[in-house]
């Protein structure tokens, strides 16, 4: 009779606890800020364990973040901002694309980036004075740098590398080739820099890049009809209509609060303040704004100031610039064969004599359009091609009108292939570094800096837990691709980041 009172008032007791854990989630306020894949990400987590009061705060007209689904030539999708899916196994976003069947199974729609064979055999390699590079050359030069690389990010690569810049180890193992190879390395490091999303090579460390984690499976360079778009709109099924306020400009953070009186019916130490003058008050605030807008506003944001810790991470981990420059014709005017025009320079910026004679002044801005790596053709889109760009002169281009930037591209295309090219009906020109709500891209790991520290250091809550003294701790929560030491770049990475958060929140109630 005792053992059975014993486990009555057990269960009892237990049912208590679980009611009393439901009933502070449904009663915690949270707010989230940003609706790019690591907000709604932590949104949609949290929505679906019980939270009954979660609000998202977005600065935009649109959402998505940096995930920017646009229509502006056809009824076809262009992606603007996001444009991969970085591999399948363990990806939770392939995981939902396959699912809702929102994945392209076009021929080109599935590839393998950086690996050996990466560059197709239908891009066409152009030199300045328009004639072709062999495609055996490009092969041949392609697959070493694709195997040099692999190296740093397999973390094989010598002792006496592991604290030279990622160019400085290449320039040091890659050994000697022709002239027009020589040519096709450069522009092999124009391309990995739009993959770092860093100004130049020669700017961010060799040995950091092992901390990255590449899934496997091919990469996928084209959704299906509904782009990114469509992936975000399966987290956005969970939550109400209402749950999403657009053009927040979020102004300042306010933490940490104590309360007035004990009188209060409701005591929430978080306030977050609009600039439009609203005012939102939380238990928890889950920032997932883009590195680049921490690193401008960090330190008038928040209220108190961040730790030194957390702004020293805002100030060392870089965020780099990668932009889009899209051509659209009424007719094509390239091979049927033709894959790409790929842009190959006597004097490159990522060779490293023109980089060093270029690192002071401005003489870099009068060839800015060097550092543009070639135009591709553009899935959907069979009158279009999409040249890209990085770093300094990726920004300096964002200052100049689009004609301008057209003509330039155009006069490129004219001059290098020979072939007769009309002039552009549309064009659609990103500019991520002058956009005030991101100001770049995504992150990379300068040289000399400790990466894992600083993503971590960048994710950690506020107020730390062991310095609570009693009172509410996680009341600001960090996400974004950013804060993931191993996934920092991409939109899973973002996206587990959210997750990562949401199930930080849930856990606190749950414990």
């Amino acid at each position: 009779m005792f053992e059975v009172l014993t486990a009555f008032l057990f269960c009892s007791e237990q049912l208590d606890t679980t009611a009393r854990m439901s009933s502070e989630m449904e009663c915690a306020k949270v707010v989230v800020i940003g609706s790019g894949f690591a907000g709604l990400a932590a949104a949609s987590k949290l929505v679906e364990a019980g939270f009954k009061d979660v609000l998202v705060l977005e600065a935009k007209e649109r959402l998505g973040g940096r995930v920017h689904t646009t229509k502006p030539f056809t009824e076809n999708v262009i992606e603007v901002g996001a444009n991969w899916i970085h591999g399948q196994k363990g990806n939770p976003l392939f995981k939902i694309a396959k699912e809702e069947n929102l994945l392209s199974e076009g021929p080109w729609a599935c590839k393998n980036m950086c690996r050996p064979g990466s560059v197709s055999p239908r891009d066409y390699f152009f030199r300045e004075d328009g004639k072709l590079v062999s495609k055996a050359l490009v092969d041949q030069v392609c697959a070493r740098f694709s195997k040099l690389t692999e190296k740093a990010f397999d973390d094989e690569i010598g002792g006496k590398y592991r604290k030279l810049t990622l160019g400085a180890y290449l320039d040091g193992t890659f050994g000697n080739t022709s002239e027009d190879g020589q040519q096709v390395y450069e522009w092999c490091k124009r391309l990995e820099c739009t993959d770092e999303a860093c100004s130049s090579l020669y700017e961010i460390s060799a040995s950091q890049l092992s901390n990255y984690t590449e899934l496997e499976g091919g990469f996928f360079n084209t959704l299906g009809p509904g782009g990114y778009r469509a992936v975000l709109d399966v987290l956005l099924r969970d939550l109400p209509q209402e749950s999403i306020h657009c053009n927040a400009v979020v102004k300042t953070i306010e933490w940490d609060l104590v309360k007035e009186s004990d009188c209060d019916e409701e005591n929430h130490p978080v306030q977050i303040i609009c600039e439009n003058g609203q005012r939102f008050e939380a238990d928890h605030v889950i920032v997932t704004v883009s590195l680049g807008a921490l690193k401008e506003k960090a330190r008038t944001m928040f209220k108190p100031p961040l730790p030194e810790k957390k702004l020293s991470a805002i100030e060392n981990l870089g965020f780099g610039l990668v932009d889009k420059i899209f051509l659209f014709f009424e007719k094509s005017f390239w091979p049927e064969d033709c894959a790409g025009v790929q842009l190959v320079w006597k004097e490159g910026p990522e060779d490293k004599n023109v980089y060093d004679a270029l690192l002071e002044g401005d003489a870099w801005k009068q060839t800015w359009f060097k550092k543009i790596t070639g135009f591709d053709t553009v899935a959907r889109h069979p009158t279009a091609l999409c040249g890209w760009i990085t770093g300094r002169e990726a920004m300096y281009m964002e200052t100049l009108q689009d004609r301008e930037i057209t003509d330039i591209c155009v006069g490129l295309l004219r001059a290098s292939t020979g072939w007769s090219v009309p002039d552009v009906s549309k064009t659609l020109i990103s500019r991520w570094g002058s956009d005030p709500q991101v100001r770049g891209s995504y992150t990379f790991v300068p040289d000399g800096v400790d990466g894992v520290k600083e993503h971590n250091a960048l994710a950690s809550p506020l107020p730390p837990k062991d310095r609570s003294r009693g009172r509410m701790n996680l009341q600001v929560l960090f996400a974004g691709e950013a804060t993931h030491a191993n996934f920092y770049t991409t939109t899973h990475g973002a996206y587990m980041s959210g997750v990562r958060e949401a199930e930080r929140l849930i856990r606190y109630y749950s414990d």
